[in-house]
C-alpha cells in the first residue's frame, strides 16, 4: 500500500517465519532485527520506520517466554538505537491488545490498565515504555498501534495468512472448511454469552492503512502517542463460524477443547481515537466480508495461485 502511493520501501525480515514470495519491494534484506549496525546503515536516509519483527503467539510465549523477551524486547532496542543513530525521528509500532491484559471496562479505551497476563503482552508493554524514553531522551517520536485481531487477505489477491504453524482462528477455520477436519475452540465455559472468547476481528488492509496515516501524522510534525487498532466490535468464536459458513457455503467442523492459557474471555476495541485523530475509518466492518477474503486467498493459495 505505501508502494502504491508513491513511497520508496525497503523491507528487513529474517524470514524464520515469513517468505520471499511476500515482499513486494526489491529493497529487501534478510537480517535479524537485531543486527543493529546493519539496520543503522540501510535506515540512513529514510524518512521513517514501520516496527513489524516480533513473535506474536500467546500460547508459545507461556512456554518460551525467555524466546518472546529476547526477539520482541531486545529486537525493538536495537533498531531504536539503530534509528537514534541513523537519524530517523519517526517510528511506528505494531503493539497488541494484549498489554491490557483482562480488562476491566469493555470497549477498552487507551486509558485502561496496561497489566498484561502473558509474556507476549509483557513484552510489547515493554517496549512500549522503552519507546516513551526514546522520545523523552533521544527525540524518537513514535506512534503505537495496539492491534486487535488482525484478519482476512488482501482482496486483490496474492498476500494472505501463511503461518507455520498455523495459530489464527479464521485460517484454521477454513482449513476444517476443506479438510473436514475439526478445529480445536479453546475453551466454552469463558464469561461470555456463548462461553468462548470475544475479540475484535480487524481486516489487514484496514490495519494497513492505520500504518500509513500514522507514519504521515508522525512526519507531519505530531506527538507521540498510542492508539486501539481495532473496530470497536467484538464477535466470539461461536459467531465466527456461522460467519465462515455463511462465507464459503459449506460446514465448518469444532472440538471444543480446553482453555489455551493465557487468553482474556474479551478483547473489544474503543477505536474513537483512532477514528478522530488520525481521521482512520475501516473499509471491511462485515465479519463475513473479511472471512470471504481469507477464503478467496485459501483456496488460491493451496491451488498454487496468484502466480506464486
Amino acid at each position: 500500500m505505501l508502494m502504491r502511493r508513491g513511497y520508496d520501501v525497503t523491507v528487513v525480515d529474517d524470514l524464520s517465519r515469513g517468505y520471499r514470495h511476500n515482499v513486494e519491494t526489491q529493497h529487501f534484506h534478510q537480517w535479524r532485527v537485531q543486527q543493529t549496525s546493519e539496520l543503522t546503515e540501510i535506515a540512513a536516509g529514510h524518512d521513517a520506520a514501520i516496527h513489524f519483527a516480533a513473535f506474536i503467539a500467546v500460547g508459545e510465549s507461556m512456554q518460551v517466554p525467555e524466546v518472546y523477551f529476547e526477539n520482541n524486547v531486545n529486537g525493538s532496542l536495537s533498531l531504536a538505537t539503530a534509528l537514534v543513530r541513523a537519524g530517523v525521528k519517526h517510528l511506528v509500532f505494531s503493539s497488541t491488545a494484549a498489554v491490557y491484559g483482562i480488562p476491566e471496562i469493555s470497549p477498552i479505551p487507551e486509558s485502561a490498565p496496561i497489566a498484561p497476563v502473558n509474556p507476549y503482552g509483557e513484552s510489547k508493554a515493554t517496549v512500549e515504555r522503552m519507546l516513551h524514553w526514546f522520545d523523552e531522551i533521544h527525540g524518537l517520536r513514535s506512534v503505537c498501534l495496539r492491534y486487535f485481531n488482525a484478519c482476512g487477505a488482501d482482496p486483490e489477491g496474492g498476500l494472505g495468512e501463511e503461518h507455520d504453524p498455523e495459530t489464527h482462528l479464521i485460517p484454521l477455520m477454513l482449513r476444517a472448511v476443506k479438510s473436514g477436519k475439526p478445529f480445536t475452540v479453546f475453551g466454552d465455559d469463558y464469561d461470555t454469552p456463548d462461553g468462548t472468547c470475544i475479540r475484535d476481528y480487524i481486516h489487514v488492509n484496514d490495519l494497513a492503512e492505520a500504518h500509513i496515516l500514522a507514519v504521515e501524522a508522525l512526519m507531519g510534525g505530531a506527538a507521540s502517542d498510542q492508539f486501539n487498532a481495532g473496530t470497536g466490535g467484538g464477535h466470539s468464536v461461536m459467531e465466527m463460524i456461522r460467519a465462515v459458513e455463511d462465507a464459503t457455503g459449506r460446514n465448518a467442523p469444532y472440538a471444543i477443547g480446553p482453555r489455551r492459557e493465557g487468553d482474556p474471555p474479551a478483547l473489544v476495541a474503543n477505536a474513537d481515537k483512532l477514528r478522530k485523530v488520525l481521521g482512520w475509518s475501516p473499509k471491511h466492518t462485515d465479519v463475513r466480508e473479511i472471512v470471504k477474503t481469507a477464503w478467496d486467498f485459501e483456496r488460491a493459495e493451496r491451488a498454487g495461485g496468484w502466480g506464486l
